[in-house]
């Protein structure tokens, strides 16, 4: 598919579509692409503080490794 065909089927998608919320989400990524932002100011404050509390744990060792993972849980 060329470029300019996926944009067509792309622009068709758009014009049919009613969800709201997909929509709302499509234009941030218009925006934030023609800004040059930091997608971080676009989380919320939960966010960025689950974020923020991952990494400590991270840095405090209170991780748990891929391997030991699949062994308990059989994958």
């Amino acid at each position: 598919m060329t470029q300019e065909a996926l944009k067509l089927e792309l622009i068709e998608w758009l014009l049919n579509m009613e969800n709201s919320d997909t929509i709302n989400y499509l234009k941030l990524i218009k925006d934030t692409n023609m800004v040059n932002s930091d997608w971080w100011d676009d989380l919320s404050a939960d966010q960025k503080a689950g974020i923020e509390r991952g990494l400590r744990d991270i840095d405090e060792g209170r991780t748990t490794s891929h391997e030991i993972v699949k062994e308990r849980y059989g994958l």
